[in-house]
């Protein structure tokens, strides 16, 4: 409630690390059009949020979008987590963008994300790996999710 408000309180984790991602590479997210795709209470949704409190244009997205790779080859910022290994290649891409890969699957060749890697990499402008890219974000959201948890219980106890 306190996210879809917009009011202060501890943020979903993984989310909270693409913020951080798209921070440090300083995309620029006010005016920009984002697309999420993949429309799920623990990433999805709150992506969504967290880069709307930032003034991007957000579109969201998901397996049945018609037109997938067109509505997503316009977005500066394309956040993909949906599960599907590969479901998103160069054709999905607008050249320079900012691409999150949230998925995460053990395939055949080992871990896998959402996006095709090898073939999105020359187009996109910014592209995070998968694993190494999220993960480690998240872990560092929890913790600081845990100190600031700490600091309000330490004001209202």
């Amino acid at each position: 409630g306190r996210l879809l408000r917009g009011t202060a309180g501890l943020r979903p984790c993984t989310p909270l690390g693409v913020l951080g991602l798209l921070e440090r590479y300083q995309v620029a997210l006010e005016g920009a059009r984002a697309v999420v795709v993949g429309r799920s209470d623990l990433v999805g949704k709150p992506v969504t949020l967290l880069l709307l409190q930032r003034n991007a244009t957000v579109t969201l997205c998901h397996s049945r979008t018609r037109d997938l790779a067109g509505v997503c080859s316009q977005a500066d910022v394309l956040v993909v987590a949906t599960g599907q290994p590969h479901m998103i290649g160069p054709d999905h891409v607008k050249p320079g963008a900012a691409v999150i890969d949230v998925g995460i699957t053990r395939g055949e060749h080992g871990l896998e994300g959402d996006v095709d890697f090898a073939a999105v990499q020359d187009r996109a402008g910014l592209l995070t790996p998968v694993p190494g890219g999220v993960g480690p974000m998240t872990i560092a959201m929890l913790l600081r999710n845990t100190l600031l948890a700490t600091c309000f219980q330490a004001r209202h106890a």
